[in-house]
């Protein structure tokens, strides 16, 4: 369920970075200019680090015991983080390349959890 949440969350974030410079002018007369401050996304990717921390630590520590997918999350997090210290025209590829890689880090995770549970449950039926 956490892996969901968490592909849904990084999705958001994404559409919400690229769609932003298109929604930028009509964000005050919603009342929603704070949408637009570095400071939300780096507290929204911050959240969605550590929920995407606690799925993947979940199905670690009960299913399969791989850390490549917590290598994709923090590689993601951390690809999102810098976007601003490039030109604008390059945000975009920062944006898809790490919410990318934290969307793969959680279905790799579901995919890993989904294949031990399937090899459990074959052996409580042998």
């Amino acid at each position: 369920m956490l892996d969901r949440i968490g592909i849904t969350a990084t999705s958001l974030c994404a559409l919400h970075c690229i769609l932003l410079p298109v929604l930028l002018p009509t964000l005050p007369l919603l009342g929603l200019s704070f949408l637009a401050d570095h400071t939300w996304e780096h507290i929204f990717l911050i959240m969605t680090a550590i929920l995407g921390s606690f799925a993947l630590f979940s199905g670690f520590k009960k299913y399969h015991k791989r850390l490549y997918p917590f290598y994709l999350l923090f590689l993601g997090v951390a690809i999102y983080w810098i976007k601003h210290d490039f030109s604008e025209e390059l945000e975009p590829y920062f944006i898809i390349l790490g919410a990318s890689l934290i969307v793969a880090a959680h279905v790799i995770n579901l995919k890993l959890c989904n294949s031990c549970k399937q090899c459990a449950d074959e052996e409580c039926h042998s």
